[in-house]
């Protein structure tokens, strides 16, 4: 039990009860799909590059056509930014991103031996790397514990009431005071996928929602 603003909370159970959720989900959030093979790192890193601001069954479909041809950094940074983008469309930002990957690539090889760094300064050197990404790329290539404060993060956080905060810095901050350690690496897995389903920016899908017991729903106006 883990006191906060308050309040006891259970996050033993809200973690089980969130598993439970999702793994009804068909689609998990992408990263968590990658095997571990070679050059599994960057592969991590390029779906996390690529993943912003993108639904993760198109982020998918567009890192399987990229790593068929592009399989390690050597072989994408020899690839034309137009062959980059005609294999990620339709992402987000596809064209900033096509550049962004091509560069990640060159830079791999020119400053790290073509091995992806495993600390958050270097990671963050990276274009198109903001903390966000580079926490999941620790916390999923290299298993090292980190919270990942991305959108729903932030916004499921406070609705749930466990932290106040405007920013997702403050957000990470605070949940790495109250979260237990064990849960960080996950907690970002599981809200991800509770925010695209069911915890929704606007309206959220309530009625369906396996964590209600555990929510004050602050802000929130309109429900299903």
């Amino acid at each position: 039990m883990i006191l906060d603003y308050g309040r006891t909370l259970d996050y033993d159970a809200l973690m089980e009860s969130l598993y439970e959720e999702i793994s009804a989900f068909k689609y998990l959030p992408l990263i968590n799909q990658i095997k571990k093979q070679k050059e599994y790192c960057y592969r991590v890193l390029i779906s996390t590059v690529l993943s912003s601001r993108t639904k993760d069954e198109v982020t998918g479909q567009a890192a399987d056509r990229l790593f068929t041809r592009a399989p390690d950094p050597l072989t994408l940074s020899k690839m034309g930014e137009d062959e980059i983008i005609s294999l990620i469309y339709p992402v987000g930002f596809y064209r900033i991103k096509a550049k962004n990957i091509k560069n990640i690539a060159r830079l791999l090889l020119e400053k790290y031996n073509g091995i992806v760094p495993d600390n958050i300064d270097d990671l963050m050197t990276l274009p198109g790397v903001g903390r966000k990404t580079a926490n999941l790329v620790l916390g999923i290539a290299f298993n090292i514990d980190t919270i990942t404060v991305d959108t729903h993060v932030h916004r499921i956080s406070n609705r749930i009431g466990i932290v106040k905060t405007k920013t997702p810095l403050e957000t990470e901050q605070d949940l790495m005071k109250i979260l237990p350690q064990k849960h960080w690496i996950n907690f970002n897995t599981y809200l991800v996928a509770h925010g695209q389903k069911i915890c929704n920016p606007v309206s959220p899908r309530c009625s369906r929602c396996k964590i209600i017991s555990f929510c004050q729903q602050v802000g929130v106006k309109r429900y299903r």
